[in-house]
Formats: C-alpha cells, structure tokens, sequence
C-alpha cells in the first residue's frame, strides 16, 4: 500500500485511499481542521491512480456506515469512474453523493489553486478493472512525479528516464515493490508486474547522481530487503542517491 497527501494552502486532498484511510485521516486533521471525528467533508478530494486492493478499497470509510462524506470531489480517470460507478459496494458511495466523480483526461493539467496543478499520466500495469495512472504535481518551485504501482520500465512506450527528462521531473517517486528476481521463491516476481529497484537505480543513477534527479522508493512488498533500514542493501541504495519515502517525509512544490 502507498498513498500521499496533497496540500494546497488549507485544502488537502488524499492520493489513493487504502485501507489505512482512517489512519490518514487522523494524521491530516491537524492539517484540515473540522468537525472532529464527526466531520463529513475531512478532505477537499481524493486522486485516484487505479483499482488495486491497497489504493482504493479505503472509500469505502467514506460511506454511509462510517464518516457518511458529504460530496468530497473523486478524482479517476472515466474507467475507474465507471467500475466504481457500477460496482457495489462503491455505486452506493456515489448514489449517496459521498463522493462526487470527476473524470480526469490524462495530459490534462487540473488546477488545484493557481499555483499547483496535477497531471494524471497513464502507465502501463495488470489493468484488470480500470486504468492506472501516475500523477504529476506541477508547483511554483518542483514538479514531482507519484507512480506507485507500474510495469516494469522495459513495458514503457519511451525509455522512463527519457520521459522524465521531458516532463521536467524533479522528484520522482516511484514503486520500489521488489529489490530483486529472487525474491519470492515460488513465484515469479516479472508475472506479478513492477519494476526492480536494481533496475530503476541503474537507470537512473547518472541523474542522480548529478544532482539533477531525486528519487524516493514507495510501495514496498514486505519481502523487499530495504525495509531493513540497518541492513547492507539499504545503505548501499542510499550511498547511491537514493532514498526509501519514510512515513509522513514531507515534500515541497
């Protein structure tokens, strides 16, 4: 599960929603205060990238049994608008105006405030219910690029360095799910469809190492040695230039 929170002066919006959500939602109250633990309307929106268990599943908290939102904005591109829209649980959640969709068309910038603007960009991933993106989040100072969960960059219509360089991307952030092939004895680690941190690292450690790039690992199975914040792997990944995205790492626009 990865998620972020986007915060644009006073309003925050909510970067997938997993099954975690209510522990977002407490961690984002001192950002957005309300109505307590009775609040209906506790963020501004919440960006969708696609219809896997740990990136979506916690809207459901949003509905009638729990917070009951009152018309917080969702944010999906129009296949992941239409399954939740057709699929129960979560048509009750637009039937009762808990969420509100708006279709994002990738490529084009949506305006949070005149000085951030967010960018849905399709990647290519297991797409068995909906699409999947990743978000740009173009600000005054940095553009940072969020995708969490992706093919690995081999399945990419255009090298993944070469289209950073093109949007300009100053931060990266990307999925980090395996360190390598062998880590899930009995199965195979390409069928389930993510890049290897080896391999985005040798990509992309000339920018890196430049000063040019940054980049933060999200989106960890919990086989991946990196979590192992004293062992030998994370420290030679970050002797690299790169960096594990901690829990709550805040990141400027």
């Amino acid at each position: 599960m990865a998620s972020l929170a986007l915060v644009a002066g006073d309003r925050v919006f909510l970067v997938d929603a997993t099954p975690d959500i209510r522990r977002q939602l407490d961690r984002l109250r001192d950002l957005k205060p309300g109505e307590g633990r009775v609040d209906r309307s506790p963020l501004d929106g919440v960006f969708l990238t696609h219809a896997h268990l740990g990136h979506y599943t916690g809207l459901g908290f949003l509905g009638f049994e729990a917070v009951h939102a009152n018309e917080t904005p969702l944010y999906a591109t129009a296949r992941m608008v239409d399954y939740l829209a057709t699929n129960g649980p979560w048509s009750q959640l637009v039937d009762l105006r808990n969420v509100v969709p708006e279709k994002l068309t990738p490529g084009e910038p949506l305006a949070i405030d005149e000085r951030v603007r967010v960018t849905a960009h399709l990647v290519p991933h297991r797409d068995e219910f909906a699409d999947t993106v990743g978000f740009l989040f173009a600000g005054p100072d940095r553009r940072v690029f969020y995708v969490p969960d992706t093919d690995g960059w081999q399945h990419w219509d255009a090298p993944f360095e070469a289209w950073l360089d093109e949007q300009r991307v100053d931060v990266a952030i990307v999925d980090g799910s395996f360190y390598s092939m062998d880590e899930l004895p009995g199965r195979d680690v390409a069928a389930i469809g993510h890049p290897l941190i080896i391999d985005t690292v040798e990509r992309l450690k000339e920018r890196v190492g430049s000063g040019g790039l940054q980049v933060f690992f999200t989106h960890f199975n919990h086989s991946n040695p990196v979590l192992d914040a004293d062992g030998t792997l994370r420290a030679e990944l970050e002797s690299a230039g790169f960096r594990v995205l901690d829990d709550g790492m805040e990141i400027g626009l």
